[in-house]
């Protein structure tokens, strides 16, 4: 079968032939690309398996004519292909009601951004909200969930002042451009009596900054690492907070199929709101440089 397949640590997947998949398998329909990808590739997550075929979620039919999401396929096999195997487990029904691009988005994506706003805090008495990354796709539907969960005040942070107009669009009560002097400062003019939750999707300085900023018994979820991945974080600056590293896989596979289904019936009623690109799969290498890029919507790959 085609495939989009890993050659080396580090290198650019490149399109050929791979071995059929075995077990239980789904064809592909549509393959979601995403910084994990290319974090998985480069080493950074343990040695990839030499050759393996990339990605790490998708949207595919079983045998029988269902429509599912799926998502950690055992190695070697991955998304970027033609048929795909499956870890039963972590595969889900998806609704009539959503498309591929978007029933694609709400997975890796989209439970990044849900699960720390559902399951490590709570923002449904009007809490304030700041998302670092807010121009990220994570952070755009981290600013579009907060809002529909009832946070009282959502305010979205990141470096590119054009991609924080549509911030805006999505339901943003304020935006603050980051890199333009001192950030901490910024972020605590649009922060009030300071902010009680931190959905961060950059970590490094601009996390220091947020700190700085949030309200005492804050939250604080980190979830990338797009800044740096390290933060001199003092002891006295996290009294009387709480901060947790949050990794979708961490999570019991129950907890990731009902916040999917939570997200994709909010999706189907058009309150969630993702842009997508499609690549095809002959044009593998493009999409996974655009994603190295830091792209500003979801990036998909058509088989």
């Amino acid at each position: 079968m085609k495939a989009a397949i890993l050659q080396k640590v580090g290198g650019v997947p490149a399109v050929g032939e791979f071995d059929e998949p075995d077990g239980k398998v789904v064809q592909v329909r549509l393959a979601g690309c995403n910084p994990v990808d290319l974090a998985r590739a480069s080493g950074k997550m343990g040695t990839p398996e030499i050759p393996s075929v990339v990605g790490q979620e998708g949207i595919g039919s079983t045998a029988d004519g269902a429509r599912v999401y799926f998502n950690s396929p055992p190695d070697p096999f991955g998304s970027w292909a033609q048929r795909c195997r499956i870890e039963p487990g972590l595969t889900f029904p998806v609704s009539d009601a959503v498309d591929d691009d978007l029933a694609v988005a709400m997975g890796i994506a989209g439970l990044a951004a849900w699960l720390p706003l559902t399951r490590h805090a709570s923002v449904e008495n009007g809490e304030s909200v700041l998302v670092l990354g807010a121009t990220g796709i994570v952070g755009r539907i981290a600013v579009q969930a907060a809002k529909l969960l009832g946070a009282g005040r959502v305010v979205g942070a990141g470096r590119n002042p054009e991609a924080l107009e549509l911030v805006g669009e999505l339901g943003a009560d304020a935006t603050v451009t980051l890199g333009k002097g001192n950030d901490a400062e910024a972020l605590k003019s649009e922060a009030g009596d300071g902010y009680d939750v931190v959905i961060d999707t950059v970590y490094g300085d601009p996390f220091l900054a947020a700190l700085d900023a949030t309200a005492s018994g804050a939250t604080l979820i980190t979830i990338g690492q797009g800044a740096g991945p390290t933060a001199d974080v003092s002891f006295r600056s996290l009294m009387g907070r709480t901060h947790v590293g949050h990794f979708n896989n961490a999570m019991p596979p129950d907890v990731l199929r009902t916040g999917y289904e939570e997200l994709t019936r909010h999706a189907a009623q058009g309150r969630i709101r993702v842009e997508t690109r499609r690549y095809s799969l002959d044009d593998a290498a493009d999409a996974w440089r655009a994603q190295a890029d830091g792209p500003h919507v979801k990036l998909a790959i058509v088989p």
